[in-house]
Order: structure tokens, then C-alpha cells, then sequence
């Protein structure tokens, strides 16, 4: 029987676990048991299932097996055959408990005390902890917020490497055996608010590409996957952001696409700006995606009375923003100022675009013509 990974967080204290749902999965890419990065290897988060995958479970229904892991880590798991990879940090302090509910105030963290920053390796059939690989151990260096961890990038693999990336930390490399091979340290920078990061790495070709979006010094950056040496490093005039970069493969190239507050950019495979567009709300955390020729971008903080989707058409160049009073021009085939979700993305599924809002909403739109 193959297993559906449906992960479910469950935070007791300080320790964190997820679970493993019975069913059968038969994923669009690669091998049955296949999920190399946040939102899955095309960053759409879908998968094609071939039957009925259960629509109720709890800590003990439809269970196959559970794994608690200590520390905070609000990454997601990945997938690679049959080896399930997940990273963590755990305080040698109690951490403050955080509360239900979008809320400011509270006393962040202030990164002062000793973490432990893994990275776990855990068999998919059976749930047992096969390795565990500590990167680095020590005070994370930078703030975060009570309801953030230091380990909320999702890590990465390409079967022959996992990658494990802790924001203002830096990004570590291992074997598949949990050897390390390599590392880039980071400078830590403050983030808005002392809120702490969260947009994860993606990988495309022979390079890993990351997007470090903070209030001193934001920046892209490709490194050599095999050995970290940086191969290009581009600044951006950019606030703190937490939305993973895409790889957007068109009819016409290739392009990196960073979704900002200040800006959405678009960079080609060396660095270089293609497009940028404004307009978006205060806060960004939603990943850009494509589907069916278009690319799909959105950006909903809840207090905003504009929080904007919108969908690209390829080949733009320059400045693609919408005029006063316009919702499409040569380049944005579409755009609506209210359709956007605050933290999570939305998914596209024949034809339809999925958006599920924070304040307990779920819409649905036409793709095409919004």
C-alpha cells in the first residue's frame, strides 16, 4: 500500500510531530513518494490521487504511524523516495508559549539563548528516526516572533543532496546519509517587527536560489548546488518579506519571479531583471505559482483594504503596473483587488483557482478570466 504524507502539526510544549495518513497517492512528478520542496516539485501543492484519501482523522484515526520531534519547526516535510526529511530547532530554555489568534504585541524572542538546529531523517514506511544531523548549535543570532520558529523554511532535495535552510542562519548541505558536504553562513539581519524568516530555497538546474527579504540588507542569491560557492548575488530594494521564490518555466524562458511588498520582480537565471510590478498589500507570504500559461500572484494582509491577485501573461518587461482604475493591461491578463489570502497560498485544480482565507472564507474563480 502506498501512503498519502498528510502532515498534520500537533505542538505539545516545545515538542513538535506529525503524522502519516493511510490511503494511496500517486503524485505528478517522479517516484510514488516524491515531494522535493515547499508546495511540492512544481510549487503548485497538489498531487493526483487514484483513490479515496480519508477526509476525517485525528493524533490516532487513520494513523499509520507518528513521530514527535523536539524543538519548533514550522517547515514542512519533504519527500524523497522513501526517506522523509524534516528540520527543527529546540531551546536549551523554555520558550514562551504562543496564543491562538492573529494578535501584535508579546515579547519576541530574542535569539540570545542555545538552540539546536537539525535537520532529521525519518524511514516513510515505518516512522523510525533513520539519522540526525546537527548543523549548528548555539544562539540563533536574530529575533522571532512568538508564533515563528527559527526552522520554518521547508529544506529541499534533489535525491542526491538535502538541503537545510534557517533563514538569517545560513544553508547547510548533506548526503543523502547525512554526511555534510557544505555550508553558507549568513549574516543575521532584523526582519519587520523582529518577526523572524520563513521563505524557503528552490532549486532549478545545477543552482539553489534564495531570497533573504529583511529591513538592513535584502538580497537574491544563486549558489553552486554541489559546493555553495556563490555564483551570483543580486540587493534588493526590498522590506521584509516571507514568500518562497518561483521558477517560472514559460513559452518564451525561464525566469525567477519574487513576490515583494515593495515590488514583484522577475529575474532571468543570472540575476538579471526582466520585469518588476507594485501593488501588492503590506505583508507578503504567498508563493507565486504557474498554471495553463499564466502566473499567479497574490498578497492579502487581512487589514489592507486592498489585498490583490493577480495573473501574468509571459514575456513582460519593465514596469507592468496597473494604471489608476485598471485590472488588466498588456501583460496582466487579470487582476482583482480582493481576492488574495493573507498566509496561505492558493492552488489552482482544473481550471479553478482555490483561495482560502484567513477570516474563515473559501472562494473560488475562474483561472482564466478571474
Amino acid at each position: 500500500m502506498q501512503l498519502t504524507i498528510k502532515w498534520s502539526l500537533r505542538v505539545f510544549g516545545a515538542a513538535l510531530g506529525f503524522a502519516v495518513l493511510a490511503g494511496q497517492v500517486n503524485p505528478v512528478h517522479a517516484a510514488n513518494t516524491t515531494w522535493p520542496q515547499f508546495r511540492g516539485a512544481d510549487s503548485m501543492g497538489l498531487g493526483e490521487e487514484t483513490s479515496t484519501l480519508p477526509t476525517a482523522w485525528s493524533t490516532r484515526d487513520n494513523v499509520v504511524w507518528s513521530a514527535d520531534i523536539p524543538g519548533r519547526g514550522w517547515g514542512s516535510p519533504i519527500v524523497w523516495e522513501n526517506k522523509v526529511f524534516v528540520t527543527t530547532a529546540a531551546s536549551e530554555k523554555p520558550v514562551q508559549p504562543a496564543k491562538k489568534g492573529l494578535y501584535f504585541g508579546g515579547k519576541p524572542e530574542s535569539g540570545e539563548d542555545t538552540h539546536s538546529f537539525k535537520l532529521i531523517c525519518i524511514d516513510f514506511e515505518s516512522g523510525e528516526v533513520e539519522w540526525e544531523a546537527e548543523p549548528y548549535k548555539g544562539p540563533p543570532g536574530f529575533t522571532r516572533h512568538l508564533k515563528n520558529s527559527y526552522a520554518s523554511e521547508t529544506p529541499l532535495t534533489d535525491g542526491e543532496m538535502v538541503y537545510a535552510y534557517f533563514g538569517n542562519l545560513g544553508i547547510f548541505a548533506f548526503d543523502m546519509d547525512g554526511e555534510k558536504v557544505w555550508e553558507r553562513r549568513f549574516e543575521p539581519r532584523e526582519t519587520r517587527y523582529a518577526w523572524g524568516t520563513a521563505a524557503s530555497p528552490i532549486i532549478h538546474g545545477d543552482k539553489l536560489f534564495i531570497v533573504n527579504d529583511n529591513i538592513e540588507d535584502s538580497f537574491i542569491i544563486a549558489l553552486d548546488k554541489k559546493t555553495g560557492e556563490v555564483v551570483w548575488k543580486k540587493d534588493r530594494e526590498e522590506g521584509s518579506n516571507w514568500a518562497t521564490p518561483f521558477i517560472w518555466e514559460n513559452e518564451q524562458r525561464t525566469e525567477i519571479v519574487t513576490a515583494g511588498t515593495d515590488k514583484v520582480r522577475s529575474y532571468d537565471l543570472d540575476g538579471n531583471q526582466l520585469w518588476e510590478m507594485t501593488g501588492m498589500s503590506s505583508i507578503t507570504i504567498a508563493v507565486p505559482f504557474s498554471a495553463g500559461g499564466l502566473l499567479y500572484i497574490s498578497s492579502g494582509y487581512i487589514m489592507d483594504k486592498v489585498r490583490p491577485a493577480y495573473a501574468i501573461r509571459p514575456g513582460a518587461s519593465g514596469d507592468i503596473t496597473l494604471a489608476e482604475g485598471e485590472t488588466s493591461n498588456e501583460y496582466i491578463a487579470w487582476s482583482d483587488n480582493e481576492a488574495a489570502p493573507y498566509n496561505p497560498t492558493p492552488i489552482l485544480y482544473k481550471g479553478i483557482y482555490y483561495v482560502l482565507y484567513d477570516r474563515g472564507l473559501f472562494r473560488a474563480y475562474d483561472a482564466k478570466t478571474g
